[in-house]
């Protein structure tokens, strides 16, 4: 494959870059902090624009096991909008945990979307909340810049990214998700394997490319 070129149809988006996501964070991914020089790297040399996303809960949001007496966290209940794991309380407006990593380069990040913040519906996708038909307004931006392919970096690759991933593609965008420079929770499925495969097996069906830093031209 020829080295990757980014050009002004190609933006980088930073799915939830957030001190909440790495170790010592209230849901920490194992190794989230990886991404950050990885992602500064693209930064400083093929990406000239980027958005980002961020995780931003009010307290006591629906989707914290801590909303539901006699929950625990990764159990999964049914909401009006499907099912929903619960998660530990995390990425809470305002704090330190939920701003973007203070050792992002953040000077080519020309828009932040803030997802999460409606109390009863949780929002993996940086394009819709968990209903799949709230739409956050970023296609629309996209759109109006002119982008047609998408790379995207973060955390975490079976979440977030994944659920950006997969609606990039179904909204019409070329996709490519830069594994090294993303890291992921990888829960054990009933059926066998874990999410981190899924997530992959899922976004490869839908036409989602997987590659690396490393294939961008220097």
């Amino acid at each position: 494959m020829p080295p990757i070129r980014p050009t002004d149809t190609d933006m980088l988006g930073l799915i939830d870059v957030q001190p909440t996501f790495m170790p010592g964070g209230a849901l920490a991914v194992t190794g989230g902090e990886e991404v950050v020089p990885v992602i500064n790297h693209l930064l400083a040399g093929p990406f000239a624009q980027a958005f980002a996303t961020q995780d931003w809960h009010p307290p006591g949001h629906s989707s914290f096991a801590s909303s539901h007496p006699g929950r625990a966290p990764f159990d999964s209940i049914a909401m009006p909008y499907g099912p929903q794991t619960l998660w530990p309380e995390h990425a809470i407006q305002g704090s330190a945990e939920a701003a973007l990593h203070p050792a992002l380069d953040q000077r080519r990040i020309e828009l932040i979307i803030r997802k999460g913040f409606r109390p009863v519906i949780d929002s993996y996708s940086a394009f819709f909340e968990n209903d799949r038909t709230t739409a956050t307004g970023l296609d629309g931006w996209l759109r109006a810049r002119g982008i047609r392919r998408l790379f995207l970096a973060g955390l975490a690759t079976d979440y977030c990214v994944a659920f950006s991933a997969e609606d990039a593609a179904g909204l019409g965008y070329e996709v490519c998700v830069i594994e090294d420079a993303c890291r992921g929770i990888g829960l054990s499925l009933p059926e066998g394997g874990d999410t981190i495969a899924a997530a992959k097996a899922r976004l490869t069906a839908a036409g989602v490319r997987f590659i690396s830093a490393a294939d961008f031209a220097a």
